[in-house]
């Protein structure tokens, strides 16, 4: 079982920046795939934004360009540098990962872009 905590989330205006965090209760080297979903007020949860333990990453087609997940190994931790938000990115963001092919997650952060 892996315990995952996120940090990074606050309010920002349109154009701007934030990095979200997600601190890993074990070596991220073991886990398959870490990333961020993320969900909206009345819409389904989408992914954002993965990365494998190979170190592959994979992105959503709306935040290709602007948004870029990495990792730090000694530390355990999964970021996700948000760049150029727009308002449709307002949504609460979750940290996930696959684990010995069980899903888990993060208790989520709210990242809110105003106009």
């Amino acid at each position: 079982q892996v315990h995952l905590v996120e940090s990074g989330g606050g309010l920002v205006q349109a154009g701007g920046s934030l990095r979200l965090s997600c601190a890993a209760s074990r070596s991220i080297f073991s886990i398959n795939t870490m990333g961020w979903y993320r969900q909206a007020p009345g819409k389904q949860r989408e992914l954002v934004a993965t990365i494998t333990a190979g170190g592959v990453t994979n992105y959503a087609d709306s935040v290709k360009g602007r948004f870029a997940i990495s990792r730090d190994i000694p530390k355990n931790t999964v970021y996700l540098q948000m760049n150029a938000l727009k308002p449709e990115d307002t949504a609460d963001y979750y940290c996930y990962c696959n684990f010995q092919y069980s899903s888990c997650w993060g208790q989520g952060t709210q990242v809110t872009v105003s106009s």
